[in-house]
This record gives structure tokens, C-alpha cells and sequence, in this order.
């Protein structure tokens, strides 16, 4: 494991340890780790609204109607 200090301003030092304090993380990396993760799954997120909306766009869509009707008999 690669142990590199990384140099924040106070006042994300104070935020950090804040949700340190919370006793939900154990340590600052940890709350680091989890914000990490969390912009991962954003990034992912927009990613797929953005190729959702680059489809529809693009006239890549069906309607309600047509797939409702796939779950007919």
C-alpha cells in the first residue's frame, strides 16, 4: 500500500474530521476513499444519462407503447 500524505487547507482538514467524528470512518482516508467512490458513481451516472440523451437525440429510441407490448401474451 502506498502511504503518500497528501497536504489540504484547514478547513478541509476540519471537514474531514468532521465525518471522522460522526464514528462512521475510521480515519480522514477513509472519508476520502468513500468521497472518491461517490464521484465515481456520479461519473458513471452521467455518463449514462449522457449516452441515454445522445440516443434519444439521435431518434435511438422506442416508444412506451412498443415495449409495453413485448409483455403482452
Amino acid at each position: 500500500m502506498l502511504n503518500t500524505k497528501l497536504s489540504v487547507s484547514a478547513d478541509l482538514h476540519s471537514r474531514l474530521q468532521a465525518f471522522v467524528d460522526t464514528g462512521k470512518y475510521a480515519t480522514e482516508a477513509d472519508v476520502v476513499r468513500a468521497a472518491l467512490d461517490a464521484l465515481d458513481f456520479q461519473t458513471t451516472d452521467v455518463a449514462a444519462i449522457q449516452e441515454g440523451t445522445d440516443d434519444f437525440q439521435a431518434g435511438r429510441f422506442r416508444s412506451l407503447e412498443e415495449v409495453l407490448s413485448e409483455f403482452e401474451d
